[in-house]
């Protein structure tokens, strides 16, 4: 009997140990994909591209059908995510001069976290770099916005070249016939399964795809061009024209769906690694993309074109729907139930904030973005909430399109093609495709939204926001280390 008590007595000690020392902030996994347009998912529509692991996710989460990017391209909307401001600087930011009191990553690591980043950046180096920006540790990641090839080696071109900038770590570890996208997922995996038990951790995983170039596996191309054979496109044209160039209208390029599918593929091989460790319960998920997929070409001639993001207009570097709406799929076991959520507006600026305060319950005043955990368990509807982008460095040589404005209130955005004089207005609830511009017909709503629009940017585009008194400063000095020289 003495002996069963002083079993007894042991399991309960035990017990109360893994109590006290039991994790109880949330883990937090963050899957961002690059050029991912919404449509390019099985999910929401596709035909061609398969993406079973994804879509379960989905279903497991709330997912937003009005969720956008910041920008619609790479660095800038990466740089919203990252600091939870409007990137109306339009180049690399300075995250260096973010105060730790306004870095996320900075307030996880102090709350005990572990943080990882693998893969892309695009956002610098030195003082601007992942490690120096407050991550514990990076993998694959710096200032290269693509690969050189998705294949090893992977900072050679398919002509020999050299890539214009060398991504670190994949190369080194890889051999022949790996492909990137699973190598940034072993290495996400590696961090997981490597994280001490009992402290938390924020994984960080951007993949280079779906971004050009355009590689895949044999057998995904393979299998992707037998299903073609069994799609019918109708009437629908291969491409129109849009701006200074064209815009896809068909998803048929078999090589960009097995890219897609590997992703998925990827993206499974993350959410069982989580099962298996027996934390999926207790890490969130998100699940989004840095812009709309690759559907437009310019003036500077012809392009292999990846996607088509029917039925929402144009794509990548573009202000119309297809350019900034992304699909976004939050995953919070025991708080958020899964849903459809289809009516509040939200931006990739949104993400670190929403997971501040979900995770530590915190606040960091004077940003853009904002917390929607009240969205998530559904205390809060944001289908009213005002937003807005400007594009001040249109490329009409690669994608077509011009200098841009737009702010969404509501159902209703206006887009300003401003050097154009070209004012727009669709009402999106009855018009995702932004087919039926209404500012001739609601002259009053139009002048309402477009003094809206115009009273932002001069709040906005100064100085002060646009890192342009630093730029100034540099060359006022050049001008005086010139004058210099020509007295001397």
């Amino acid at each position: 009997m003495k002996k069963f008590y002083r079993n007894l007595w042991l399991v309960s000690i035990l017990m109360v140990t893994q109590l006290m020392f039991a994790q109880k902030k949330p883990n937090i996994l963050i899957i961002h994909v690059d050029d991912l347009g919404y449509h390019d998912l099985s999910l929401t529509g596709s035909k061609l591209y398969n993406t079973p692991h994804i879509d379960q996710l989905s279903r497991e989460s709330v997912s937003f059908t009005n969720a956008y990017s910041s920008y619609p391209r790479c660095t800038p909307s990466r740089y919203g995510m990252m600091t939870a401001t409007y990137p109306v600087n339009e180049n690399k930011g300075h995250l260096g001069a973010i105060p730790e009191s306004k870095n996320f990553i900075r307030q996880f690591d102090k709350a005990g976290y572990n943080t990882y980043y693998v893969g892309k950046w695009h956002l610098g180096k030195g003082d601007s770099s992942p490690k120096s920006f407050g991550y514990t540790d990076s993998y694959a990641a710096l200032e290269s916005g693509g690969l050189g090839s998705r294949f090893y080696p992977f900072n050679t071109q398919k002509n020999g070249k050299p890539a214009k900038y060398i991504v670190p770590d994949l190369q080194e570890d890889g051999k022949p016939g790996d492909y990137a996208s699973d190598l940034l997922t072993d290495a996400t995996i590696r961090f997981i399964k490597n994280n001490p038990k009992g402290k938390p951790f924020l994984a960080v995983i951007a993949f280079y795809a779906v971004h050009t170039p355009i590689e895949a596996k044999e057998k995904d191309i393979e299998r992707n061009k037998e299903q073609l054979k069994h799609i019918d496109f109708g009437d629908t044209p291969e491409y129109i024209k849009e701006g200074h160039g064209r815009r896809k209208m068909r998803q048929d390029n078999p090589v960009y769906a097995g890219m897609v599918e590997n992703v998925d593929e990827n993206v499974d091989r993350l959410l069982k690694t989580l099962d298996q460790l027996g934390i999926a319960d207790n890490t969130i998920v998100v699940f989004s993309s840095d812009h709309g997929g690759l559907s437009n070409d310019g003036n500077k001639g012809e392009r292999e074109l990846a996607t088509s993001n029917l039925p929402l207009r144009a794509g990548k570097g573009w202000l119309y729907e297809g350019g900034i709406r992304v699909p976004l799929f939050v995953k919070w076991p025991g708080h958020a139930k899964p849903t459809v959520e289809n009516e509040s507006i939200v931006l990739g600026m949104d993400v670190f904030p929403t997971l501040l305060d979900m995770a530590l319950n915190r606040c960091i005043k004077g940003l853009d973005g904002k917390s929607y955990k009240g969205v998530l368990l559904g205390k809060e509807n944001w289908k009213n909430r005002t937003v807005f982008w400007n594009e001040r460095k249109a490329r009409p040589h690669s994608t077509g399109e011009w200098k841009t404005s737009v702010v969404r209130s509501g159902d209703y955005k206006l887009i300003n093609f401003y050097e154009e004089g070209k004012v727009e207005l669709y009402n999106l609830k009855n018009d995702e495709g932004e087919n039926h511009d209404l500012s001739k017909e609601m002259p009053e709503k139009t002048a309402e939204m477009l003094k809206v629009l115009n009273n932002w940017k001069k709040a906005y585009l100064i100085p002060e926001k646009m890192d342009l008194l630093e730029k100034k400063s540099k060359k006022d000095k050049k001008k005086k280390k010139g004058k210099k020289k020509k007295k001397s």
